[in-house]
């Protein structure tokens, strides 16, 4: 415990190793706290519009819930609330939700219109990313790691001591340096997201999986550094070299594989599929309603027979066409997804080239807030909305009033269940890195304290 004290003191005396590890924890801590004020900010956006909500229901309830009110006014003007509230540790790792909704009012007409009309995003305000705990750990803390360890080896031989140090037997001198170093930047980053995760009531097991991403992920860096450590001669040449691989490892090839996953996997956008959409609706207008109706009840047989009007216009006919918009582009949704998800599959699979990457992507799977997140949202919304058409259906086909009374009863929407989860695989794959990389640069100055020996 001496020994391990006095590697400590040594530390504390390094200006440089003191400001390294504060401004770490520092910077852990502004990032905890953004994250915080970001799900409160969001959480207070659902609040206003549900509030919003309310009045606006109400208003439409008094217009058009009469005695012999119609249906097709009440299902047109009803905008009902769906919402995906933040994940309990989407504090630590934001991830797509500064980018994609997370509140979106529909309506029984067509859905893929109103489900990605929503998606239009600013680009260069998507750019950037967000400043969260994940970016922190990802980014920032292989920095404080090469500060505290570029001349853990070179430093003690440009200083004469390397010779003495090797010529001790064993190599607990060493895994201590090492080990000790670990636990403060650990500490750093892991504190304040503990901090974090009891003020967000966060479940224990997940957070925990969290911190054990961070450990795998700081162990594969002191790898990175014992190694580059041992193979260098000169501190100013390790730095250099573990800066190189910092930008290399984490910018780099990053960019480079998101660049040919992006180009191997073309996809369409959202807003594509609202356009296509409403062109089906709008030549709607221009064929026959009998047309019309054949292409819905293909999927809705129960209405046939009750498809018959007086006039040019009935609300049954506009609903109707709606959904026969939705079904059309069906098979484009389905291809959308599918494109989506294999980039998804395939950024994890470069996750296990890319510590990084692995350490950002199973990051965001425990939080809740990637891309399987956010299906999981537009998930619940269309079964919300499959139910509101539904209610609407016997109003509309059997010409049924539809009253006051008849808006208390419009379903509700219920939020979609948590989907967060812990990937094995990615996890594995880190741990072998950090292993592998311990286990060479430990064998490293093994050699190199055989060869002092001799």
């Amino acid at each position: 415990m001496s020994r391990l004290h006095a590697e400590l003191r040594l530390i504390l005396r390094s200006r440089l190793g003191v400001v390294s590890l504060a401004l770490l924890a520092l910077l852990a801590a502004l990032a905890v706290w953004s994250g915080i004020a970001q799900v409160a900010r969001q959480e207070a956006t659902i609040a206003r519009v549900a509030a919003e909500q309310q009045r606006d229901f109400a208003a439409v309830a008094a217009t058009h819930g009469k005695p012999d009110g119609d249906a097709g006014y009440a299902a047109y003007y009803s905008f009902l609330l769906t919402h995906d509230a933040p994940p309990p540790l989407a504090f630590a790792a934001i991830g797509q939700r500064d980018i994609q909704p997370f509140v979106l009012r529909v309506r029984a007409l067509g859905l893929q219109q109103q489900l990605y009309d929503a998606e239009a995003v600013n680009a260069e305000l998507a750019l950037p990313g967000v400043f969260d705990w994940a970016f922190v750990l990802v980014y920032l803390a292989p920095l404080i790691v090469i500060a505290l360890t570029h001349d853990l080896v070179t430093g003690e031989r440009e200083g004469g001591r390397l010779r003495l140090l090797l010529s001790m037997p064993g190599r607990g001198l060493w895994r201590r340096r090492v080990g000790l170093r670990y636990a403060l930047v650990l500490a750093a980053v892991a504190l304040p997201f503990v901090v974090g995760a009891a003020l967000t009531a966060a479940p224990v097991g997940p957070a925990a999986a969290m911190l054990l991403v961070a450990a795998l992920y700081l162990a594969f860096w002191f790898g990175v550094a014992l190694l580059v450590g041992s193979l260098v001669r000169a501190s100013a040449t390790a730095a250099a070299s573990l800066i190189g691989c910092w930008i290399l490892l984490t910018l780099v090839l990053p960019t480079l594989a998101n660049a040919v996953i992006a180009r191997a996997i073309p996809t369409a956008k959202g807003i594509d599929l609202t356009l296509a959409q409403r062109e089906i609706v709008h030549h709607g207008w221009d064929v026959p309603k009998a047309e019309t109706f054949e292409r819905f009840f293909a999927r809705h047989p129960e209405w046939r027979g009750r498809e018959g009007f007086e006039g040019r216009f009935h609300w049954k006919w506009y609903f109707a066409m709606h959904q026969v918009g939705d079904e059309a582009v069906a098979g484009d949704v389905a291809a959308y997804r599918a494109s989506l998800i294999a980039r998804e599959r395939w950024s994890a699979r470069a996750g296990y080239l890319l510590p990084g990457v692995a350490a950002q992507g199973v990051l965001h799977r425990i939080a809740d807030t990637d891309q399987f997140g956010q299906f999981a949202y537009q998930d619940s919304i269309a079964a919300f909305h499959r139910e509101l058409r539904q209610f609407f259906y016997p109003y509309l086909f059997a010409d049924r009033p539809f009253t006051r009374a008849d808006f208390d009863w419009m379903p509700a929407y219920v939020p979609r269940a948590p989907s967060g989860s812990i990937p094995i695989a990615p996890l594995l794959a880190l741990l072998a890195a950090a292993g592998l990389l311990l286990g060479i640069g430990g064998r490293r100055i093994a050699q190199i304290s055989g060869a002092s020996r001799a």
